[in-house]
């Protein structure tokens, strides 16, 4: 604690320093406006000083003594034994004419003064002050040049100072106590917590550990896919251990000078081992991490250099020492085989989509501070989310408790959540859109196409949803949800699959003996799904078992530089054939089914035209099917007043 202590004091002086350095960067503008308004002042300044001088006409030496040999001039006042301000007599002065006027004496006469006396001339003198300012003013060219000087040595000084700061980590550190997360935040990943504990348990007893002779992985890997926790359980660890948590993110690194990067790594290690025990979080590694190969590309040596240079520092941790480095990546693909080796990120925590007890659970935690109305069920919720991570989730609870604040709701009802969950699955309903009449009705047939199959296919995921409103690019949608989470699929499932894709092209061909463009999508999956049966999972008796997926793979740089196509033209010709089939089968079963149900695909095309939306049991009420097994499960629980823990939730006003 400490030892936090005076990292977050060292870490909010240097912010404090940082913030300074940044308001004094414009200081040598400020310094040049102040010089300028200086030698304005200057020159104001010494036109004042002559202005006094300057007021009365000026004669010549000549003219002057020609008007005292005259006796036209009847007083004068010597100043500084240089200048004479002098009065002439008033019957000598025209009309208009000045009495004053002021000359210069260019050379030491010594008869002046008795040249004045002998013609009656009155003559004063004026001793002049010592004009500390005019003085002062003589220094301040000078003074400007320091200035000058001074401002030229502390930029170069503050661009060397920003030259050694540039190399050093960005790292922040994690103040736990602002916003302390626990691993009682985190619903589910119970395997990845328990993985994560160990951890945290090292950090708090490292002695346990270091009498029995085991050691503590030296980095551990959070491999997952986007949205499902990876940093949030990073913070979580944060949390329970305690100790100081050093974030920073792959991309942080790189930059486009040579050795930045490997001057970062070296910075942010060193400041883990000097607040040990610690822990240092890497954000998306595959920034950084990336597996070096054929070197192309102007930034690559200088990636790989970073990578070396953490690949070294990894390697001289050991538990001993008390510092921990945790990393999150959803592409564990790419990473560099070096990085992953036992002794580096040793232990991979793979943080996986959450199965339906999770998602009530991250249901439940994310509603806690919404108010909720009695209908709200979130079993219903978790069974009818399959598929959506835990961001999805808490994305859905903030759309619902959005939609209950626009309709001025105190609380979010069943309804909001349904809207919220539409949302996330189908895109954002274009409600303002005007289709012309025609286009509804062959959207509507086109849909209908699509949701009258799930209901004459054994391995078709129940329908959830048909609409005709647009959402997103799509005029219209059909969704369907599973019973249960699944993790692999058959071949059966697949292939009611094609047949629910071809669902609209064949209800087109039937009912308008023609078809659209908006069946290109379902074209486009079709083919996706029928290709990867063919070359990925073996599920064609004309290929066999055998693997042709090379060819859809990216490119990745640091392994291949082309694209390998792995397998003949004969081959290829043979995957055509097979995938073909499959569609031409798909189709085939499709138009069978439309054609002996046709009288339900019309009644189904003029409900949609009608209300735009049919759910699962608005459609088994239209055309006479038996009620869903969830949907009677549902129903069953209610009326036993089980309707899940939303009641331990609700927030009454």
């Amino acid at each position: 604690m400490d030892q936090n202590r005076h990292f977050q004091k060292n870490t909010s002086k240097k912010n404090e320093n940082e913030r300074n350095n940044f308001n004094m960067r414009p200081a040598g503008n400020r310094i040049g406006l102040l010089v300028l308004f200086l030698l304005g002042a200057f020159f104001i300044v010494m036109a004042m000083m002559n202005k006094e001088t300057n007021v009365y006409p000026v004669i010549s030496y000549s003219d002057f003594l020609t008007a005292v040999g005259q006796h036209q001039v009847s007083d004068v006042q010597i100043q500084d034994q240089k200048i004479i301000l002098g009065t002439m007599r008033s019957a000598n002065i025209s009309d208009g004419a000045q009495s004053r006027f002021q000359t210069v004496i260019p050379y030491n006469d010594t008869s002046l003064m008795s040249f004045l006396e002998q013609n009656g001339v009155q003559v004063s003198g004026k001793a002049t002050k010592p004009n500390v300012l005019a003085e002062v003013l003589d220094f301040l060219p000078l003074f400007i040049m320091l200035i000058f000087l001074f401002v030229f040595m502390r930029q170069m000084s503050m661009q060397n100072s920003r030259g050694m700061q540039f190399g050093r980590s960005r790292a922040r550190l994690f103040d736990t106590n602002k916003k302390k997360v626990t691993f009682a935040d985190v619903a589910g990943q119970e395997e990845a917590k328990k993985e994560l504990s160990e951890i945290v348990d090292f950090l708090k007893n490292p002695k346990k550990y270091r009498e029995i002779g085991a050691k503590i992985p030296g980095g551990v890997l959070l491999v997952g896919s986007p949205g499902t926790g990876k940093t949030l359980l990073a913070r979580a660890v944060a949390g329970e251990a305690n100790v100081s948590f050093l974030h920073i993110s792959g991309s942080d690194f790189v930059e486009m000078f040579v050795g930045v990067g490997a001057s970062r790594v070296r910075d942010l290690f060193e400041q883990g081992r000097k607040r040990a025990p610690a822990i240092i979080f890497i954000d998306e590694l595959d920034a950084v991490g990336r597996a070096r190969g054929a070197g192309f590309g102007g930034g690559h040596d200088e990636r790989e250099q970073t990578l070396n240079q953490m690949l070294v520092e990894m390697d001289g941790f050991d538990g001993k020492e008390g510092v921990i480095v945790l990393a999150a990546t959803n592409r564990p693909d790419v990473l560099d085989p070096a990085l992953l080796r036992p002794g580096r990120f040793d232990r991979q925590v793979h943080v996986s989509l959450p199965d339906i007890k999770e998602r009530e659970a991250i249901l439940i935690v994310h509603a806690k501070k919404i108010k909720l109305d009695d209908d709200v069920d979130f079993k219903h919720f978790a069974r009818a989310t399959s598929g959506m991570s835990g961001a999805d989730l808490s994305n859905m609870i903030n759309e619902g408790a959005l939609f209950a604040a626009r309709k001025n709701k105190e609380k979010v009802s069943f309804t909001e959540l349904e809207q919220a969950r539409d949302k996330i699955l189908m895109g954002v309903a274009r409600e303002s859109m005007v289709m012309p009449e025609k286009e509804r009705v062959m959207t509507a047939c086109h849909e209908a196409g699509h949701a009258l199959p799930y209901y004459y296919l054994k391995n078709a995921s129940p329908l959830h949803k048909v609409t005709i409103i647009p959402r997103g690019r799509a005029l219209g949608l059909t969704v369907g949800l599973p019973k249960e989470d699944s993790y692999s699929h058959t071949k059966s499932w697949l292939e009611d699959q094609l047949v629910i894709l071809f669902g609209g092209y064949a209800a087109e061909s039937i009912v308008y003996g023609d078809t659209t463009t908006g069946t290109q999508n379902d074209i486009e999956r079709a083919t996706d799904i029928a290709r990867r049966m063919v070359c990925e999972w073996g599920m064609s008796e004309d290929v066999g078992a055998v693997s042709y997926g090379r060819e859809d793979e990216p490119i990745f740089m640091g392994k291949e530089i082309e694209r390998r196509k792995g397998y003949s033209e004969e081959s290829a010709q043979k995957i055509d054939r097979a995938v073909e089939k499959l569609l031409n089968e798909a189709r085939k079963r499709t138009l069978k089914i439309l054609t002996e149900h046709r009288d339900q695909l019309d009644k189904l095309t003029q409900a949609l035209v009608e209300k735009e939306t049919l759910d699962d049991k608005e459609v088994r009420e239209l055309l006479g099917f038996k009620p869903s097994e969830a949907l009677a499960e549902n129903e069953a629980e209610k009326s036993a007043g089980l309707e899940g823990p939303h009641v331990d939730l609700r927030r009454r006003t």
